[in-house]
């Protein structure tokens, strides 16, 4: 029970006190834990909802709080699961309908694709994608009910145990509010031509940025330009096989092509990878043998696949390390929505900001060659400069973020008596936050990017009045 949230938080776990309040059963649905936190999956008492809209169930009410436990009427680890992992995605379209009209359109659209121009090729993907904007959920344009869900759960156990702070070990090294990625993922052997200008463009910045190569069919790849990327701090991952509809066509096909991808990451030194148009299934993530994936939207409501994580945090699929596009693309900014400023962009970041969480975009060579799309661009990455210094923002590359999120999974608070430590490696990267409660709201008060990765308070917290 309590296994999600610590993981999440990296706390003591004498902080924290779930039980389960009688055993979840029945059918998978949509209910709220309080007002604005909408989760998915099955209760102990109450009864979940098969559709997202109308008035639904909140568990918060069912909440019990005995002996410095408190006892829920589901699982969280399952409700943070169901969501990371998009199983609440077929009740979006009941019966199956819409979902099996967009697999025809897919199939259809990729045998015509290599015929039609850019510009139809829009028209018909804002065709396929009528009415996005009132799809219900995922919300847009940024999803946190996962955050908002462990909010709310070591809220719930902090008020049991009578505590109104908890340490924990926060989520960016050194201290950092939150962390900005930028990708860059190859399409065409046109927008491959363009990446020395690109990496000229980060580097104006002093961004640096990782490509995700598309091993066969689009374009050749020639180890002299595999070597140029890296000899300039970039890295280099896998972007599907051939960047068609196919790869998790069905269960034999992914096996299939999983093993040549694999041979391909081998023959790059890649360490991470993305599927084409962010097509996916997590339940095969193990057949890649990759160390992160960055194929899982936030929320999809202008991708070919509809769901979303609702997270904005980095988050394990088995071993795989899951780092979430956070952002809209750039082709659907431009192609579908038509729309040549930041402002969606920027309204995506704050929002992300309030969660200190990972902002991560996809911004293609093959999109931002014309003199309108390359302004539109270079305005991001100003602005992302200004937010590294202004907001304390980490801009590292996903390797590094892939690295630093594995090395906080196995630290650990001890309490040294005089104080609280962090030990495991990594720790002199690694600084202490607290969670507090102020009302009916949980806060944090983050590290001071200087302070060292120790804190004198030994209690874990102060009890409630």
């Amino acid at each position: 029970m309590n296994e999600a949230l610590l993981n999440y938080y990296r706390c003591p776990e004498d902080a924290v006190d779930l039980r389960a309040l009688g055993e979840p059963t029945g059918r998978r649905g949509y209910f709220r834990f309080g007002p604005d936190t909408l989760c998915f999956g099955q209760l102990s008492s109450g009864d979940p909802s098969n559709t997202v809209t109308g008035e639904l169930h909140d568990a918060m009410e069912d909440v019990r709080m005995e002996q410095s436990a408190c006892f829920l009427p589901f699982d969280p680890g399952s409700l943070v699961d169901n969501l990371r992992c998009e199983r609440y995605v077929d009740t979006l379209f009941p019966g199956g309908t819409t979902l099996s009209q967009q697999k025809l359109f897919r199939n259809v659209y990729y045998l015509l694709r290599p015929a039609l121009p850019a510009s139809v090729r829009a028209l018909l993907k804002r065709a396929s994608l009528r009415g996005w904007d009132k799809i219900p959920f995922p919300q847009w344009p940024v999803d946190v009910s996962v955050e908002r869900l462990l909010r709310k759960l070591l809220a719930s156990s902090m008020r049991a145990k009578g505590l109104d702070r908890v340490p924990f070990i926060w989520f960016w090294p050194e201290g950092y509010s939150s962390c900005a990625l930028m990708t860059h993922d190859i399409e065409t052997a046109a927008g491959l031509h363009f990446c020395p200008s690109l990496v000229d463009i980060d580097d104006s910045f002093g961004i640096k940025a990782s490509f995700q190569i598309v091993p066969e069919k689009r374009y050749h790849v020639s180890e002299s330009f595999l070597s140029g990327l890296r000899s300039r701090g970039l890295e280099i991952n896998v972007h599907d096989l051939d960047h068609n509809s196919h790869l998790y066509s069905d269960a034999k096909e992914f096996r299939r092509r999983a093993q040549k991808i694999n041979a391909y990451g081998r023959q790059f030194g890649a360490k991470g990878f993305r599927s084409g148009v962010l097509y996916r299934n997590l339940d095969w993530c193990e057949g890649l043998d990759f160390s992160y994936d960055m194929s899982v939207p936030n929320v999809a409501r202008l991708d070919p696949q509809p769901g979303g994580c609702c997270s904005v945090m980095p988050y394990f699929i088995g071993n795989l390390l899951e780092l979430p596009l956070t952002t809209t693309q750039d082709y659907m900014l431009f192609y579908l929505l038509r729309d040549y400023s930041i402002d969606l962009w920027k309204t995506q970041i704050g929002l992300i900001l309030k969660e200190n969480g990972l902002i991560s975009f996809i911004v293609h060579p093959d999109y931002v060659m014309s003199p309108k799309a390359r302004k539109t661009y270079t305005a991001l990455l100003q602005y992302l400069c200004q937010l590294r210094s202004d907001a304390n923002i980490w801009m590292p590359l996903p390797g590094e973020v892939d690295r630093w999120w594995r090395e906080r999974s196995q630290m650990t608070l001890v309490d040294r008596g005089d104080g609280w430590a962090i030990e495991g490696p990594g720790q002199e990267r690694a600084r202490i936050a607290y969670a507090t409660l102020r009302g009916d709201d949980l806060v944090y008060v983050p590290p001071e990017r200087s302070s060292p990765a120790s804190a004198p308070s030994r209690r874990i917290g102060v009890p409630l009045a």
